[in-house]
């Protein structure tokens, strides 16, 4: 069977309307848990505004300012794979409580944070929880989904990263304003993460654990008691015996660790597209964006406050385009709506550094800059981001689901420390234009991979995917 061509629907889902309060209680755990993707996505946004603010106070240098914004990505690196690995080990809703408190700590840590070697150290404790939830919280919500429903479900944590760093974008701007130039304007700006990590550690107090996790520790009883919380009576009793035989042949077989990554072919071949779809989604460049963008929009003609304020644009077509994703992720194939994104993103960098490279500084650069910026994240945020998270969450089998995604999300976290690192000092080499010369390169690179490797995964449950890539590489 060839997946990266076959779109066939799965079949119907089982007969019985799931009652209204099944729907409520289904959406209440989506919006708790995705509290991790607004932190997510705030503690990874609020740095592009603090930073100007942070390098005066701090006397940060272009290695130090480095050093500060990619701390967290090291740490997020890390924090994926343990997280990772204590999903599968200790489950999904325990692992969230324990990334709440570190939310709440490394956000703390930041905000009273003074010296530079105390920042990088608190940003590296906050990339833990960052790349913990980056992990642990779509592979909860995807076990938890039904599957017409999963696509539009998962990708709710990705509208609430983009949600988080458009609140940090404007919470930066206001602030800014209302500060001015008071010493310590960039602690303000820092501190209010703390308040979503309460929100999401009470609430995952009273959420279900995955069904799913429950199942592969053959606690079948309450498995089955969560997924009547989330579906009708009798679609929870087929799903479970359905999710029961998977899990006691992926015992049988011991799946579950680095051992199998590499000695098992069908396994080693999932992990090798995981890698894949995760660098694809970094070297686009987006958090060049996402952390420079402020000083982008300056280097391309806008005065400090007016790019403070422009970088607004970029946080509110983010959350524009997730929904637009959303809406699609239900109504087309994820492999062609992740090769349409990778044409965009590398199509509008292109024209960015042709920009940059032509036209003369001043407020037709700067607009013309902006107006690039905000196509690329249209691309980025509406199909790349929510394809990216959604389908790393699918693809691995269920026994090791959280350890494969932690895997493949430190190559990404990885990828996304060294861009972070070395973006300064690539634009001080050899300026804007050239920078962005080098990721519409590696978006040609991507878009290649894609349409060579990437499989099909919409239309399938998880156990029906899972039977399917295994038969595919076996």
């Amino acid at each position: 069977m060839d997946l990266k061509d076959d779109t066939t629907p799965a079949p119907a889902p089982v007969a019985g309307q799931a009652p209204a309060a099944v729907s409520r209680r289904l959406r209440m755990i989506t919006v708790i848990a995705t509290f991790g993707g607004l932190l997510f996505g705030y503690d990874t946004g609020v740095i592009n505004g603090a930073l100007p603010y942070m390098t005066d106070d701090l006397g940060l240098t272009p290695v130090t300012e480095g050093m500060v914004t990619s701390s967290l990505l090291l740490g997020a690196a890390l924090g994926a794979v343990a997280g990772g690995r204590l999903s599968d080990a200790r489950g999904r809703r325990r692992t969230i409580l324990t990334l709440a408190v570190l939310f709440f700590v490394g956000a703390l840590g930041c905000t009273l944070a003074p010296t530079t070697a105390v920042m990088v150290v608190a940003r590296f404790v906050l990339g833990l929880a960052v790349g913990g939830a980056s992990v642990t919280v779509p592979v909860y919500l995807a076990e938890i989904s039904p599957a017409e429903r999963r696509g539009a479900l998962v990708t709710r944590n990705e509208l609430m990263i983009v949600s988080g760093q458009l609140l940090a974008f404007t919470s930066n701007a206001i602030i800014a304003q209302v500060g001015g130039e008071s010493g310590g304007v960039w602690r303000w700006m820092l501190v209010i993460a703390t308040l979503p990590a309460v929100v999401l550690w009470f609430g995952m107090l009273v959420m279900p654990e995955s069904p799913r996790w429950l199942a592969s520790q053959s606690r079948f009883g309450e498995a089955l008691d969560v997924l009547k919380q989330v579906r009708s009576r009798a679609r929870a009793e087929v799903e479970l015996s359905e999710v029961s035989a998977l899990a006691v042949r992926d015992e049988r077989e011991k799946l579950g660790g680095w051992k199998d990554m590499k000695a098992v072919p069908w396994v080693r071949r999932l992990m090798f597209i995981g890698f894949g779809i995760a660098i694809v989604q970094q070297i686009t460049g987006v958090n060049t964006i996402m952390y420079y963008g402020t000083q982008i929009l300056t280097d391309a003609g806008f005065t400090a406050d007016s790019a403070l304020t422009a970088n607004i644009a970029n946080g509110v077509i983010s959350v524009l385009a997730t929904f637009v994703g959303i809406w699609l992720l239900g109504r087309v194939p994820r492999r062609p709506m992740l090769m349409t994104g990778q044409l965009g993103t590398t199509t509008a960098l292109l024209l960015i550094g042709v920009f940059a490279l032509t036209l003369p500084s001043g407020e037709i650069r700067a607009y013309a800059v902006l107006a690039m910026t905000v196509t690329f994240l249209a691309f980025q945020q509406g199909a790349i981001s929510p394809v990216t998270w959604l389908m790393l969450s699918e693809i691995f089998p269920m026994r090791m689901r959280g350890f494969g995604m932690g895997v493949a999300a430190v190559v990404l976290w990885l990828t996304n420390f060294v861009i972070g690192l070395v973006f300064p000092s690539l634009v001080s080499g050899i300026g804007i234009a050239g920078t962005f010369f080098l990721f519409v390169a590696a978006g040609v690179l991507s878009l290649t991979f894609v349409k060579l490797y990437v499989p099909e995964t919409k239309g399938r449950t998880l156990e029906t995917l899972e039977a399917e890539l295994r038969a595919r590489y076996s």
